[in-house]
């Protein structure tokens, strides 16, 4: 889809923080993070919802998924997985995503109502190095 911020992702006319690529799926830092390392777990092809997608590349989303959340727990003590569908739901971009956001004993963070953090200048590519290379 041509207006869709995640197809331009995948496309490479607009950059990213990657920790995961292969042929089916990409997975890359959230620029606006619930808390820091909150990666985007999202398909190559452009779908909007997940009824949408074959039960093949779901399949290959949620490897992925569990991937990064493995990679999370090496840094952190748990992690979130959410998924929305349709803008009543909270779906800001119309393109199948998954947030896999790091947790910590007592952040304080409510992933029903987070507020975005910011990256430090460099900050995020200590944290997509550490998770790259956490993805093995």
């Amino acid at each position: 889809m041509e207006d869709c911020i995640f197809c331009k992702i995948v496309k490479g006319d607009i950059p990213c923080s990657k920790v995961y690529e292969d042929e089916h799926v990409i997975a890359f830092l959230d620029i606006a993070p619930a808390s820091k390392g909150h990666t985007l777990v999202v398909p190559k092809e452009h779908y909007e919802i997940i009824p949408d997608v074959p039960n093949a590349l779901l399949e290959k989303i949620i490897d992925v998924v569990k991937k990064v959340g493995n990679a999370l727990l090496k840094e952190n003590d748990g992690f979130n997985v959410m998924q929305n569908n349709k803008k009543a739901a909270e779906q800001l971009v119309p393109h199948v995503h998954f947030h896999v956001i790091p947790r910590n004993n007592e952040d304080g963070l409510d992933v029903a109502k987070w507020e975005s953090s910011k990256y430090k200048e460099g900050e995020i590519e200590e944290f997509q190095a550490k998770l790259k290379e956490n993805i093995g």
